[in-house]
């Protein structure tokens, strides 16, 4: 094989599509008889799968190039690559062939699929290669997957995005929205359930909105209700949800079927109808919190988390407090909070009344404040509970101890054998702190 002998180096950015993203590059990679290593200085191939949904994703990757500068230096050899959402902009290409010309591969996202042919070509002709389709093109399937990597799993059900909202630059960077056909989703999830995964997270920039594409009529609630037939699947997710496309049926399908686990993650983004307006979403305050009410009346105990945007082109003081109104309304679990980041190419990028830093950050703080004493109270009502928890392994901030989520996605930390990882284990909740929950492995 191409790469017998050598090895590999994926370092990730960004969300779990990401993630997915370079699972699928390090199959194909393996495939072609690569090994992977845990230290980029034993590579002999370094990807980087890069985001650009904002600047501070970007300019990470630009000083880890810094970094792989040296490694490169002192093997010429090694095969340095730039892939993903980050390379699909215009102009970015040439700026890192004029800021780090040591790169040898810039590969779109809709090129991924063609990494381990591009690096067999760079080695033989010690040339460099750019590979950036602009369009989408079909969905490839059959990819090789290698074997799969513990318990958990992320199964994508869709690729590209065709909301638009003005701030986002997925639509430009990752196409439009494609579905995969149902019999190719359920063939992949059962083939990992054989392998071992008892929970698969699917994946999606708008999951609500999938089959719409499809010559078969499905819904994603239809999905669901068939990958809840997969036997020796324990447990469901998805991520993202629109909250435009949350229908009355798929919060009935979700109620009733019981491997989808109790957690839904729900951005909203401002809470000012104006400003939803502004970003093109496509519903209102109200409309949202209708079906947060909806959610909690018919699944009991669900925990729901948000992504939040300050600073927005033109938010005012009562702007923003209409948002701190809704977090208060709501009383999310936990959000995902960020300031507004200009990105090239959007439409908010162009818009008047662009706030300025101290303006966004003073208005970050706040909302943190306010969302953390939330997220806490939220924790120690749980305290006393006995919660079922998937075990991941060790924890990252105590490796002496274990660490798993509940169905709520609830982070627990609690000490116990590191046999236990990947299993299921009931778990009394002990302590809450803002992000976290310790517990003790019940005896009962």
């Amino acid at each position: 094989m191409a790469g017998q002998g050598k090895t590999f180096k994926i370092i990730t950015y960004g969300c779990q599509m990401n993630q997915r993203d370079s699972e699928m590059m390090a199959d194909l990679l393996q495939a072609a008889g690569y090994e992977p290593v845990a230290d980029e200085a034993d590579a002999d191939v370094i990807v980087l799968d890069t985001c650009c949904v904002r600047e501070k994703a970007e300019n990470k990757v630009y000083g880890k190039l810094g970094q792989i500068e040296r490694l490169k230096s002192a093997n010429p050899d090694l095969v340095i690559a730039v892939a993903g959402c980050m390379i699909q902009q215009p102009g970015v290409a040439a700026k890192i062939r004029q800021q780090a010309p040591y790169v040898d591969l810039l590969l779109g996202t809709h090129n991924l699929a063609e990494l381990p042919k591009l690096v067999e070509e760079i080695r033989v002709l010690h040339q460099p290669r750019v590979a950036v389709r602009e369009e989408e093109g079909a969905i490839v399937e059959d990819l090789p997957r290698r074997r799969a990597r513990g318990a958990q799993a992320f199964v994508t059900i869709t690729y590209g995005c065709n909301n638009f909202c003005t701030y986002c630059i997925v639509p430009y960077v990752r196409g439009r929205e494609r579905s995969r056909r149902p019999e190719d989703i359920l063939k992949e999830i059962k083939d990992l359930v054989d392998q071992g995964v008892i929970e698969v997270t699917l994946l999606g920039q708008n999951v609500n909105s999938y089959g719409r594409d499809l010559e078969e009529k499905i819904s994603f609630a239809g999905l669901l209700t068939r990958v809840n037939a997969i036997e020796g699947l324990k447990r469901i997710r998805y991520v993202t949800s629109h909250p435009r496309d949350f229908t009355p049926r798929l919060v009935e399908t979700i109620s009733r079927l019981d491997k989808v686990c109790e957690h839904v993650h729900l951005p909203v983004q401002a809470g000012s109808n104006r400003i939803l307006e502004l970003m093109h979403r496509g519903y209102t305050r109200e409309h949202y919190l209708e079906l947060v009410a909806s959610l909690r009346r018919h699944i009991p105990g669900i925990s729901l988390t948000t992504d939040l945007i300050v600073g927005f082109p033109g938010e005012t003081e009562e702007d923003f407090r209409e948002t701190l109104d809704l977090v208060a309304r709501v009383q999310f679990d936990n959000a995902f909070t960020f300031m507004y980041s200009p990105r090239k190419g959007t439409v908010a990028a162009t818009l008047p009344g662009q706030l300025p830093l101290e303006v966004k950050k003073e208005r970050l703080k706040r909302l943190m404040e306010l969302q953390n004493q939330i997220s806490l109270a939220k924790n120690e009502a749980l305290v006393g509970q006995e919660v079922e928890v998937l075990v991941e392994g060790p924890s990252k901030t105590d490796p002496s101890r274990l660490s798993g989520r509940t169905r709520t996605n609830k982070l627990v930390i609690f000490p116990g054998d590191q046999n236990l990882t990947g299993k299921l284990v009931n778990v009394r909740l002990t302590r809450a702190q803002t992000w976290l929950l310790k517990g003790e492995i019940s005896c009962d």
